[in-house]
This record gives C-alpha cells, structure tokens and sequence, in this order.
C-alpha cells in the first residue's frame, strides 16, 4: 500500500541515516530459556518481592522524583567506593548515560567533528551513540585472541584525538579483562591528547578487579577518567537505572545535558531497596561466578566447539563451525542464544552465552551439543 502524499513528504524530514538504519532487535523469548543478554537469573525470595510491592505501592507516584535520588546516588558511591572529590550522574541503564557522553562533547575539533574511539568488537551502543550524536567514530581491532592491540590504541589516539575513549572493562561480547598496564598505557595517551575515558564496567559484578581502585590510589593520572556501571547484571535489568562516577568538575558538565526527572520514583526505590539488600545481590553473583568455570569446561569439551575463551563476565564466548545454524536448531530446542558473527570479522561464526544457574546451564549444554 502506497502511504499518502503527505506522509512520504513528512518522511523525509527524517534524518537519511535514521532512515537507513534498523532499529535494535530484542529477540522474541516466550516459552524460551533466555540465555541471550547476560541476565541474573535469580528473582528476589518471596517474601522480598512482598516487602518490594508494598513499598513500591505506597509511594506518591503523582509526584516527580525528588531528594530520595541523593540517598541513592550516596548509597551507590558508597557501594562502589567512589573517591573523595567525585561526583555522580544516574542514567536510565548506562545506554543513556552514554548519549549524554556523546552529547555533551560532540563538538567541531579542529576542523572537522568530534570523535569517539574504542576497542572493537566491542558494545553496540558506542558507534551508534556517536552515528546519532554526530560524532566519529573510530573502532581500533583487538588482536585475534582479544586482547587490547596497545601500539594500535595508542597510534589511533594520537591521529584522531579522540574527545572519548571507551574502555570495556570487562568487554562485551569477548569477556575479556584486559590487564592493568594496557589499560594504564591507553588511559595515558588520552591524557596527551585532552581527552575523556569512560571504563565500561557493566559486567564489574562477575570480575576479578575493577578501575575503582586505581581511582582511588591515583587521582591525579585518572583525573579525566569517568567511570561508568549500571545495576542491570547486578540483578535489575527491568529496573533500568546506570551510574557515572568521576571528578566532580567533569561529571558536573555532563550532567547539564541530563533531561530533569530521568530516573523515576519506581526505579530509584526499587535501586534504593536491592542496595539495602547488597549482600543478597553479591551471593547471587557470587553463584553464577562458581557456574562459569565449569560451563566454559563442558564447552571446551563438546565436540564441534573450536574454541572457547575464557570469561571475566557472567558470559562466554566459543567458535562453531556454523554460528546461525547452531544459534537456529537451539532455539528450536527451546533455548535462546546470541550469535554474533554479524559484529566483527574477529567474531566469525561465534556464539555468545549466558552464565546461569546450573539447571539453565545444564539446559543449553544439552541444545548445544544436539545443535552442532
């Protein structure tokens, strides 16, 4: 059916390359083992889920959100053992706190526009946020067993003088944590450069360090380091709430491009009441950790599995002979996994998997093997 006249005219007042791309696809999961987007696979006991509904339910929600979001904000800076003199911004999940990143630096430089760089393959939402927020964006490739590529990094920064630099930490899809010093040679260059870093640490539940540390003991050669998580793996992925810690003077700037009342009242007190459950939280990562040695073993040894990588993350990564086909015959099988060999070249006819509970990954095991 041709659509009207005025519509085709009012279309094209769309941005071409809006109109260009494909909208972010969420596979459909009814009826399926959902073991596609690296979720806690735990649900509050019951009797949380009660004391949640009751609080939930007796909050004004006729107001907008008020001071209760600084309680939240000390209790995160508590929880994550911000620095003395930083600051922090809350985000609608990290994708948020992203686009602001990019919309609070997408300005001409030198010339020519903005740019944001970052190891690759690496999170979809960096080049799409830059695409949207007209910024550059520069993808430097990691090696081929996915470690940082340094003197690449380094020669990349130096040329485009990158406004942001991502560093995933650990990084997503490959789960990698990439050691210290390379990090530290990157964080660096940027300094040299003028430039912000952003350390990624979604996934900081199910890893061995964090930048926090060197934060802490270094301020002075991470002053242009922002530090950015969000409660999504620690268990509240439907609650969708990110947190940015940095100095104060830099994470004060962004937060003017924050749009006002972003963070709901059921969002903050849902936030609010798992950190005054912290400890709960840490069991249940504490429990998919002790899952991902043993999964990422019986991946190794399934036969038609080429290589496995190992996981810092609450996934992990292998290499197939036949990414889509094995994707298709386990979820004809009833469970729901990511391929993700359309992202990068590095990531040829590779699966991405959830670490779940036991039951869950004794169930995609099972699939996998059948699938293969």
């Amino acid at each position: 059916m041709t659509p009207p006249d005025n519509q085709t005219r009012a279309l094209q007042r769309i941005r071409a390359d809006v109109r260009a791309m494909s909208a972010y696809h969420v596979q459909p999961a009814q009826g399926l083992l959902k073991m596609d987007t690296m979720e806690n696979p735990y649900r509050l006991p019951a009797v949380l889920q009660q004391q949640l509904g009751a609080h939930l339910g007796s909050l004004e929600i006729n107001r907008y959100p008020g001071e209760r979001l600084e309680v939240l904000k000390q209790m995160l800076a508590d929880y994550a053992g911000a620095p003395a003199g930083t600051a922090m911004l809350l985000g609608n999940g990290s994708d948020e706190i992203i686009t602001l990143l990019a919309l609070a630096t997408a300005q001409p430089s030198e010339g020519g526009r903005a740019t944001m760089l970052a190891p690759m393959p690496g999170f979809v939402m960096y080049p799409l946020s830059a695409k949207l927020q007209g910024l550059d964006f520069v993808g430097v490739d990691l090696t081929a067993d996915f470690d940082l590529d340094v003197p690449a990094m380094l020669q990349a920064i130096a040329a485009h003088r990158p406004a942001i630099t991502y560093i995933a930490y650990p990084n997503n899809p490959t789960a990698t944590l990439w050691a210290e010093d390379k990090v530290q040679a990157v964080i660096d260059a940027v300094a040299a450069v003028g430039g912000l870093v952003v350390m990624d640490e979604a996934y900081q539940p199910f890893a061995s360090r964090s930048w926090i540390t060197r934060m802490q003991a270094d301020p002075e050669r991470n002053a242009h380091v922002l530090l950015m998580r969000t409660l999504s793996k620690f268990g509240l992925a439907g609650a969708r709430l990110g947190y940015l810690i940095g100095p104060s003077a830099l994470v004060n700037e962004i937060d003017k491009v924050r749009p006002p009342y972003n963070i709901s009242v059921l969002n903050c007190e849902t936030a609010i009441f798992a950190l005054q459950h912290e400890s709960l939280y840490a069991e249940q990562a504490a429990a998919i950790r002790a899952e991902r040695q043993p999964l990422i073993d019986a991946l190794a040894a399934l036969p038609g599995v080429a290589t496995v990588w190992p996981s810092e993350a609450n996934m992990v990564l292998l290499r197939v002979g036949d990414a889509a086909h094995a994707q298709a015959q386990m979820k004809a099988r009833g469970v729901l996994v990511k391929n993700v060999s359309a992202m990068h070249p590095l990531l040829a006819n590779c699966l991405r998997l959830t670490v779940g509970t036991a039951q869950e990954n004794a169930q995609m095991l099972a699939a996998l093997k059948e699938s293969l």
